[in-house]
């Protein structure tokens, strides 16, 4: 078959997924539209130095328009995929100011990404954010940084040992990293900067259900980073279930049975990921499956049974076993592309071959844990290959260079350059639970975001 210039390709998420097909398609004979709710592309892995001060929303994210500027194949909108026809090959969106808009596609490719789960407690949201989007990140500056302003003002001392209290729920990358920032940024970031307290007393506890943090990594790395994050004052409580969460502590449940309370102000939430609901819509729209979390169950090729010309990839893909990480998204919607492309010139498609590329993880100033291909870094080494891969895979020259001059002045100088809050970030879930809006992130239309968690 000869290539085509007038194949029309949707691809709904500009996460990392979708980001990366969308390239792939550049020189392709292909008229290409990028749908996503929000205008930017988030750079998830670092949303955790977003929450702590050390870079900005515009570094994380930048504007989908202008990473793609360069793609004259390509159009970016910006609405929220609201239902697929897979039999009239058509994705039906809905704008920010509510008017209805209709692709069609002979090619679709789905990145939809992940949301955070709470194991059936959503309830736990209103007092304890995830770490899935801006907005969340965003929220958690205002309550760490507000909860310091708070603790400088508070008379009583025990509230004041709350509002100095931090819980971070969820052993992950995450979970150790934003534990490790939140500890940096008390003993060293906010040094000389209060007349009442003394910010290195405040107690930083991360809790896991599992036997160990970093479980992923290894017992080696795991028990470094365990002792790292002892070291830096974090207490580390394993085998802690939380069951229950409210505005002024955490309840955990030891497997014994054995509960505990947690009087703390400020809770993050870092376990658990579900499936974008996409996935459930394209399920339903094409009668595929979905697994546990929730994501879609798709063929060898990423293609959904029954339609060749439809791809889920990255976190809202169920293919073997394969994890809801940041090169799976990159790998499966590289692979979405090939497959457009080598169909338009009459070529087989081929199955998806992910190529694992390992684990990383910082800790704090200097010290990271990485699994890479059966070496097991750790420390100063460990953190400069986390550099090394972060500052590869930014996107943008004018977003590295900026991310690297605000490492060198947070990592050097202990500093941190992005500590304006308003309270409105800071209690924004809360007002909007009580306003009948189910979070942050939903309140305005907006298709998903294709953000994938992962390194």
């Amino acid at each position: 078959m000869a290539a085509r210039s007038d194949h029309r390709v949707v691809i709904v998420g500009a996460g990392f997924g979708g980001l990366f097909a969308a390239k792939f398609l550049r020189r392709a004979p292909v008229s290409v539209t990028v749908v996503d709710r929000r205008n930017y592309h988030l750079f998830q892995p670092l949303l955790y130095q977003l929450a702590t001060g050390i870079l900005s929303q515009g570094e994380v994210a930048p504007p989908i328009r202008d990473v793609l500027r360069k793609h004259a194949n390509v159009t970016v909108e910006m609405a929220t995929v609201t239902g697929f026809d897979l039999a009239g090959r058509r994705v039906t969106a809905i704008r920010p100011d509510g008017t209805e808009r209709s692709y069609g596609y002979d090619s679709l490719i789905v990145g939809g990404g992940a949301d955070q789960s709470y194991f059936g407690h959503d309830e736990f949201a209103r007092f304890a954010p995830g770490m899935k989007t801006i907005d969340d990140a965003l929220e958690l500056r205002g309550r760490i940084f507000g909860a310091f302003e708070m603790a400088e003002s508070e008379d009583d001392p025990e509230a004041r040992r709350s509002w100095l209290t931090f819980v971070v729920v969820g052993g992950g990358a995450t979970g150790v990293e934003l534990a490790g920032q939140i500890a940096e940024l008390s003993r060293s970031g906010l040094a000389g900067n209060f007349r009442r307290i003394d910010p290195k007393d405040a107690r930083v506890v991360l809790v896991d259900g599992g036997p160990e943090i970093l479980a992923a990594f290894g017992d080696r790395l795991s028990q470094k980073a365990a002792r790292e994050l002892e070291r830096l004052g974090v207490t580390v409580r394993t085998g802690m279930v939380v069951s229950g969460v409210d505005a002024f502590g955490v309840d955990v449940t030891a497997h014994d049975g054995t509960r505990d309370r947690i009087a703390c102000r400020t809770k993050i939430w870092a376990a658990g990921v579900a499936a974008s609901p996409l996935a459930g819509m394209l399920a339903e729209a094409s009668g595929a499956s979905c697994d546990r979390s929730g994501r879609i169950k798709v063929l060898p090729d990423c293609t959904l049974p029954g339609h060749p010309e439809v791809f889920a990839i990255g976190d809202m893909m169920a293919l073997d076993d394969l994890p809801g990480v940041a090169e799976v998204a990159m790998q499966s919607g590289i692979h979405a592309a090939n497959t457009v492309k080598r169909r338009l010139h009459g070529k087989d498609p081929a199955d998806f071959t992910y190529r694992d590329l390992g684990s990383m993880a910082t800790v704090s100033r200097f010290h990271a844990v990485v699994s890479f291909k059966g070496i097991r870094a750790s420390g100063f080494l460990g953190w400069l290959m986390w550099l090394v891969v972060h500052l590869t895979f930014l996107t943008g020259f004018k977003n590295r260079i900026s991310a690297l001059l605000h490492w060198a002045w947070t990592f050097l100088a202990g500093s941190r350059a992005e500590r304006t809050i308003t309270v409105r970030q800071a209690v924004g879930r809360v007002a909007l639970a009580d306003a009948g809006a189910d979070d942050l992130s939903r309140s305005v239309p907006a298709a998903d975001p294709g953000e994938e968690d992962g390194r």
